[in-house]
């Protein structure tokens, strides 16, 4: 983004500057301990973070920061031990979950079909048997995979059960989407048609997606703004706006300014991957 968080927006077609509407997201000195054998286990600290309507955040940090605990604490599979996290419901007026989350592990049903399996929020929801499977069915077009409709998910590649994950998750139409490294079980060509895939689908419905990565790279062709996390416990280090303009496509990242962004993420990250190794060693 090329504004500073929280700076305020001039609306042209008034006389003064419009304010920022309400975040999103708000987590406020977030606070997250697990009981153990001995010492209690802190794996967030004194974490705060906004993320603003429709905007795409990446979430990065050595291994056991604290990244996918902060993504289930949103999800509400997990309570913080203290602090505070709101997510603030849109005000059309239409009742839509609060999150979705799309894994790395697929999370589809074997037995059921690939309509069946993005038809599957709707029909927990108790949306009529004929609108859900419409839906569901306009999802599947979108997402490219309107042939294998009645497929099962073991006749499907892992990108094509990639692909009805994030379906089903967008049939449901959440607040928030939330991403828990949802590529990385794939090759390294599948993974860059899927990051455009994921680029082409937020781009028609800008929704707000929190997306965890252990890559700079898809962090930074992603995102509105990069979040670097510290190692164990985690807190937030830094963040870095992405200015590179959209719509995005792959060849950017052969780029200088690509480069760079990289270059200034993976200097944050650096000594907090290197202190992680120190403490496995």
């Amino acid at each position: 983004m090329s504004e500073a968080h929280g700076a305020r927006r001039h609306d042209p077609h008034q006389g003064s500057p419009a304010a920022e509407p309400a975040p999103k997201i708000v987590a406020d000195r977030l606070h997250k301990r697990f009981p153990a054998a001995g010492e209690p286990v802190v794996a967030l600290e004194e974490l705060s973070l906004t993320v603003a309507e429709g905007e795409l955040v990446s979430v990065v940090g050595p291994s056991g920061c604290g990244k996918t605990t902060f993504l289930r604490l949103l999800a509400g599979l997990e309570e913080p031990t203290s602090g505070s996290l709101a997510i603030r419901a849109s005000d059309d007026g239409a009742q839509r979950p609060q999150n979705a989350v799309v894994f790395q592990e697929y999370g589809i049903f074997p037995w059921k079909t690939v309509l069946q399996n993005v038809a599957f929020g709707l029909q927990m929801r108790g949306v009529a048997r004929r609108e859900r499977e419409e839906q569901a069915q306009a999802w599947v077009e979108r997402v490219g995979l309107a042939r294998f409709a009645g497929a099962y998910p073991h006749e499907l590649s892992g990108g094509m059960k990639q692909r009805v994950s994030i379906a089903r998750a967008l049939a449901n139409d959440p607040e928030v989407l939330l991403m828990d490294e949802p590529l990385g079980a794939l090759d390294a060509q599948t993974r860059t048609v899927m990051q455009e895939e994921i680029l082409d689908l937020w781009e028609r419905d800008q929704k707000t997606v929190v997306y965890i990565t252990h890559s700079i790279d898809e962090a930074v062709f992603l995102s509105d703004r990069v979040v670097v996390m510290t190692a164990h416990p985690g807190r937030k280090k830094a963040e870095h706006a992405i200015d590179l303009p959209r719509p995005r496509r792959w060849e950017q990242t052969g780029g200088a300014d690509f480069a760079a962004l990289r270059l200034q993420i993976w200097s944050d990250l650096e000594d907090e991957v290197k202190r992680t190794m120190a403490g496995q060693a």
